[in-house]
């Protein structure tokens, strides 16, 4: 038995139609068969070429075309080549048309453009993510904002907070036993934030983190020596670094990342 085919035919990249069509194949558990898609068909000899094919291969269309004209020139040749064309987007178009009293821009790929924002805020989120807590230095060199502070400071939810207005930001702890990345000395200073705590509340959310781990709570990693030690070092670095110091002893996540916010537009500004 021959494999069906569809053509999966846009104007853009094609992704809508081929989701649409999935939807419909799906329906028929797949029945074995195959798409093929045939996207940026942006002129009258490009469906040319796709009725071509698509005769060879006894295949059907399904296609996305913004443009009044295209549309018609693509069922017209459908029909001359007696071939199966279902247009997938002209009816709603029409019907939003008549329904709205508005006229459409006919520009192909806008929904791409409207996602545009949706891609970035995925690529800041992922670009967090890889960069968190110094696991890879050269993510200080890309990065929009870069986080500096001594552990639980909040480097990472901040990251996380600051992706989702698509910033790409990296973070990284200080320890004294352990030297700073060298790239933090040479990305520019005004993209660096340094977290700055109290040392007593540092002490505090110290210890109920070891108790949440079933730990004991005398750690040195709360001591709260060692932790003064470890803000002394802090300031050193940021002093070196010469960049803005955000104290965070009282601020919630949502705050800091204002502060930063602001500093971060004046400067594009």
């Amino acid at each position: 038995m021959i494999t069906p085919v569809i053509y999966v035919v846009s104007d853009s990249v094609g992704e809508t139609a081929e989701l649409v069509t999935k939807a419909a194949i799906s329906q028929f558990n797949g029945s074995g068969m195959t798409l093929k898609r045939f996207p940026y068909v942006e002129d009258k000899e490009h469906i040319d070429e796709v009725v071509s094919l698509v005769t060879m291969d006894h295949a059907m269309i399904a296609f996305t075309l913004v443009k009044p004209d295209m549309r018609a020139y693509m069922k017209e040749k459908a029909d001359e080549a007696g071939i199966y064309a279902v247009d997938l987007i002209g009816p709603i178009m029409d019907q939003i048309q008549i329904f709205s009293g508005k006229t459409p821009l006919c520009e192909p790929g806008l929904v791409r453009k409207l996602d545009e924002d949706y891609f970035k805020k995925v690529e800041a989120i992922e670009f967090a993510v890889k960069y968190d807590d110094g696991r890879d230095p050269r993510g200080i060199l890309k990065a929009d904002i870069v986080l500096i502070g001594v552990s639980r400071t909040s480097k990472t939810p901040l990251s996380q907070y600051l992706a989702l207005k698509r910033l790409k930001v990296a973070n990284v702890p200080l320890v004294p036993e352990v030297d700073p990345p060298e790239e933090l000395y040479k990305v520019p200073a005004e993209k660096c934030f340094g977290l700055k705590i109290s040392p007593q509340k540092l002490n505090n959310i110290r210890r109920e983190r070891l108790i949440s781990l079933g730990l004991n709570d005398q750690a040195s990693y709360a001591n709260i020596e060692r932790i003064r030690d470890e803000l002394t070092f802090f300031e050193k670095i940021v002093n070196r670094i010469n960049c803005p110091v955000i104290d965070v002893t009282n601020k919630a996540v949502e705050e800091t990342a204002n502060v930063i916010l602001n500093y971060f537009h004046k400067r594009r500004a």
